[in-house]
């Protein structure tokens, strides 16, 4: 006959094995952690809007001016290849009229600044060539409108984002000031408002940097097409009739 201590620890034991078989048996239960999709919305929420407002309308004057200008630009690079022919033979032939006709109906920057050398022939060529490099700079000056705002904002856009991560570090030094805490949940609403004033201004800043430097190879094809045109049109002037 068995001791009564004995068969206690032997119940406890059955007891134990049992509970473990039936957990053994039992289906696996995983917490999965749910998380919320983090929009683009929700992160130009978490910047100051003071600082990403500007920054928006920054993005949004960028990207107008880059699409105006370029369409502008390529336009102005645009010119009938016989143009100058076409105003020699009007020239030769004493078709004034006809040539001023030619270059108002062409529109183009060169053509325009040639229109103002036919309107001063008969005169010295210096006069002449001073009439189209002055067409010629008012004409430049028309097609640089707004790209100095890129050069602007290509350098005041990242300052903003700068500004953006000194208050979002000095939120994070007044939130643990406050809780005696620095648990990544007292510090990230300014850790958001760092990083996120952060990406906006280098974003918009590189946007504007580049769109600049675009437009400005733009600027720098049409003046080169001008200059071109207007030796041109001081040849001709100066050529022999037949």
């Amino acid at each position: 006959m068995p001791f009564p201590l004995f068969a206690q620890v032997q119940q406890t034991v059955d007891a134990a094995r049992q509970v473990a078989q039936q957990a053994a048996a039992a289906p696996a239960v995983v917490n999965t952690p749910t998380q919320d999709t983090l929009t683009l919305w929700d992160l130009i929420s978490f910047g100051s809007w003071w600082i990403m407002g500007p920054l928006a309308l920054m993005s949004l004057v960028t990207v107008y001016v880059v699409i105006e200008r370029s369409m502008a630009l390529r336009k102005a690079l645009r010119q009938d290849k016989d143009f100058i022919p076409k105003v020699r033979d009007y020239i030769h032939d004493g078709k004034i009229d006809s040539a001023l006709n030619l270059c108002a109906q062409s529109g183009s920057p060169s053509a325009r600044m040639v229109e103002k050398g036919i309107q001063r022939m008969g005169k010295p060529s210096k006069e002449i060539e001073s009439a189209m490099e002055a067409a010629g700079r008012l004409e430049m000056t028309r097609l640089e409108r707004g790209t100095s705002l890129l050069s602007l904002f290509a350098k005041l856009a990242p300052m903003f984002g700068f500004i953006g991560t000194i208050i979002g570090v000095i939120k994070i030094f007044y939130d643990i000031s406050l809780t005696d805490n620095i648990s990544i949940s007292v510090i990230s609403q300014g850790l958001y408002q760092k990083m996120v004033t952060s990406a906006g201004g280098l974003i918009v800043g590189i946007i504007a940097f580049t769109g600049y430097h675009m437009l400005n190879s733009l600027l720098d094809r049409v003046s080169a097409r001008m200059e071109e045109t207007s030796l041109s049109f001081m040849d001709l002037l100066h050529a022999p009739t037949k």
